[in-house]
């Protein structure tokens, strides 16, 4: 695991995996919790990949991606900004939380494992986490 800096965020670069698919995850997550801030200015195509030493197509692969996904948006001769809408975010976060519990419960039905114990699974380790119930 490789860690870059690109102007104030940090990325972990795993060069053993696809590098379009890191970017997006870690850009997405980055927009998501806020880190990039609504109406943000993220770095360009080229400023990215360049401090991440990487080809510009992987780039702008991944922020056609985050435009389609809602979050971000291209201002002509201005650059790439994240989303101005809250709305958008907050429908992202859900359409992926539905996406991983589906397959989280997928998996675990396919070991075997009931409802009840699953939700025995997740209170304990949430507990061991120091999660409390509204977190």
């Amino acid at each position: 695991m490789d860690e870059r800096q690109v102007g104030s965020l940090s990325f972990s670069i795993d060069f053993s995996q696809p590098l379009y698919e890191q970017i997006l995850t870690q850009m997405r997550s980055l927009i998501a919790r806020g880190t990039i801030g609504l109406g943000e200015k993220i770095p360009s195509v080229r400023e990215m990949a360049h401090e991440l030493k990487i080809n510009p197509n992987t780039v702008m692969h991944a922020y056609q991606e985050l435009e389609r996904d809602g979050l971000t948006e291209k201002r002509r001769g201005q650059g790439t900004f994240a989303t101005t809408s809250m709305m958008k975010i907050k429908q992202f976060k859900e359409r992926f939380a539905l996406e991983y519990a589906q397959d989280f419960l997928e998996n675990m039905h396919s070991l075997g494992f009931n409802l009840n114990e699953i939700h025995t699974y997740l209170t304990r380790l949430s507990q061991e986490k120091g999660h409390r119930k509204n977190d």
